[in-house]
């Protein structure tokens, strides 16, 4: 059964139509990824899925709840959120940007709880971050504050998780633990559902795609079903060809050799 659904969904800005008629339905235990060059609609997508924005037609479904009618709180006890990078960073430590994440549980004015904080140091091992609980995010680089505002999520321990280009800004290496704890993430039952421009990984990790062109679904499903280089060059517009090896789709320039 579906956990999150949107249902002819339709939205436009300044007279220009961004999304036409999207019919989309996950489930908890996904890790989607959302494809689509710049443009496409992808962010607008994610802040419809939030509540951020309303859609001009159809609606979205959380949880069998129509999302126009949950206050802000609801909806962060269901949805936790990953804003693409920005430039200017607050002026407050990790530890207290990541202790933001349990603010859905109580209110400014009420300090964090031990079992708070507790969860709060967790996820600021699991991201590598325990060495700068303390360091201003002025002072980070923007690959550290996007791991500042993962575990910002990790705490905020809402059954769906969007993220809008969560690995801009990440090494490689980063990139690839990322992939695996999402992964496991939904693994463990929530359901994870992320934008991104990194094939390779995609396919790697991903349980469902999402290829969205100029506001329409132009195809989705399981990884191998959607992702081969013929759909991906004209979605692109790029000579493509693919290699799979041990379970893994390697995407690559078609003029290159073997």
């Amino acid at each position: 059964m579906a956990f999150l659904s949107l249902d002819s969904v339709g939205f436009a800005r300044s007279g220009r139509v961004i999304l036409r008629d999207l019919s989309l339905a996950f489930r908890k235990g996904e890790l989607v990824s959302i494809l689509g060059a710049n443009g496409a609609g992808k962010t607008t997508l994610l802040r419809l899925m939030l509540g951020l924005s309303r859609p001009e037609t159809g609606r979205v479904l959380v949880d069998g709840k129509d999302l126009s009618g949950l206050s802000r709180q609801q909806i962060a006890r269901l949805m936790a959120y990953v804003p693409q990078n920005r430039d200017v960073l607050p002026p407050y430590s990790v530890a207290q940007i990541v202790g933001l994440g349990r603010l859905p549980y109580g209110s400014l004015t009420r300090g964090l709880s031990d079992q708070d904080m507790s969860r709060v140091e967790a996820a600021l091992a699991l991201l590598g971050l325990a060495d700068l609980r303390d360091r201003p995010c002025t002072a980070l680089s923007g690959g550290e504050y996007q791991r500042v505002l993962l575990a910002r999520v990790m705490v905020q321990d809402a059954p769906v998780l969007v993220l809008d280009e969560p690995l801009s800004g990440l090494d490689y290496g980063h990139q690839i633990r990322l992939m695996a704890l999402l992964e496991q993430l939904a693994r463990e039952g929530r359901l994870v559902i992320m934008t991104a421009h990194q094939p390779d990984l995609v396919y790697r990790h991903a349980s469902h795609v999402v290829l969205l062109e100029h506001g329409r679904v132009l195809a989705e499903g399981q990884p191998e079903t959607v992702m081969d280089s013929a759909r991906l060059a004209a979605f692109y517009g790029v000579s493509l060809r693919h290699h799979d090896h041990d379970g893994q789709r390697f995407f690559m320039g078609g003029d290159e050799k073997s």
